[in-house]
């Protein structure tokens, strides 16, 4: 399964008028030590509808299946650790669909609280992503739910990589992005959409969670432990394919930072910048920060700020 530039560029058509434009903003002194070599820029995604990057992909999903015909009665059902539900749901509701949202008993209470305030039906199931996704599977074979994807279907991941192609409109001599990495799909769209552009992709992710590294490692999507600070948001058990394949084909460098190092990366952000993010968001960051990732003298770089739906008290 393979995505293509053409698949992203028919997103960004489809969701056009209905999402926010991404902003960036220079990102000096980030590296070790605060004496940057390099150039690098933030990409303000945190700012967009939900908190997340997830709103491209919900927006671009629900669409193409209302253009259509393919909406049923009982409306759309979701598994998410959070921020794709979130997403979801506000899509739903901007087109008058109903929404189920499964997520396990761990989600944040304010991502719950949130869902519940876009007017869907949420409902706990179990105590990781994996079991939520179980129970959402149920539920739509029996009500006839359209199920959707919190990351692991093609049209997600192209709504997600029209945030590459907007951050190439805004700096359109980039080198490289940063992107974190759960289950892979903002990775695949991303990278998929840089790389038409010969921009690099760098995926980030918790060393306690790492699907796409140990996929990589093994050459197939395999299942790995979870067990990050980040987990809410970069929680996925199995990386997918789409992202093993994007990864492959345009020969991503993959990094692990820790979860020490993504705390850091959120308090410096806050402390010198306040910009909020959730831990998921700042792991991106934290390759820079910890020296995981070295950019190269004159490397230009954007890093993907990609949500915030956090609680600013819990640091």
């Amino acid at each position: 399964m393979e995505l293509s530039y053409g698949d992203v560029k028919d997103a960004a058509a489809r969701i056009d008028g209905r999402i926010r434009p991404v902003a960036v903003a220079p990102a000096g002194g980030i590296g070790p030590g605060g004496s940057d070599p390099f150039t690098a820029w933030f990409a303000l995604e945190y700012m967009q509808h939900t908190g997340t990057f997830k709103a491209r992909g919900a927006q671009n999903f629900l669409q193409a299946h209302k253009d259509a015909g393919t909406v049923p009665e009982a409306g759309v059902s979701i598994a998410s650790g959070g921020n794709a539900g979130l997403a979801c749901a506000w899509a739903a509701r901007s087109q008058g669909i109903p929404a189920t949202v499964f997520v396990p008993t761990t989600a944040p209470a304010v991502k719950v609280e949130r869902l519940r305030d876009y007017g869907a039906q949420v409902r706990l199931a179990g105590s990781e992503y994996a079991d939520a996704l179980a129970a959402c599977r149920e539920f739509a074979a029996s009500s006839g739910a359209l199920l959707s994807a919190a990351y692991d279907h093609p049209l997600i991941a192209a709504g997600a990589g029209t945030l590459a192609e907007e951050i190439h409109q805004r700096l359109p001599e980039l080198d490289t992005i940063l992107v974190a990495v759960g289950g892979g799909g903002l990775f695949a769209g991303v990278a998929t959409a840089a790389g038409h552009y010969g921009v690099r992709t760098i995926a980030i992710e918790p060393a306690a969670s790492c699907a796409l590294n140990a996929a990589l490692a093994a050459g197939e999507p395999v299942d790995v432990e979870v067990n990050s600070i980040a987990a809410d948001s970069l929680g996925a058990r199995r990386a997918t394919q789409l992202a093993v394949t994007a990864a492959r084909r345009f020969d991503a460098e993959s990094v692990l930072v820790t979860d020490d190092e993504i705390v850091a990366a959120r308090r410096m952000l806050w402390s010198d910048r306040r910009i909020v993010v959730e831990h998921g968001a700042a792991t991106a960051l934290a390759a820079i920060t910890s020296g995981r990732y070295r950019p190269a003298p004159g490397e230009r770089v954007c890093v993907v700020l990609c949500g915030a739906n956090t609680d600013p008290g819990a640091w």
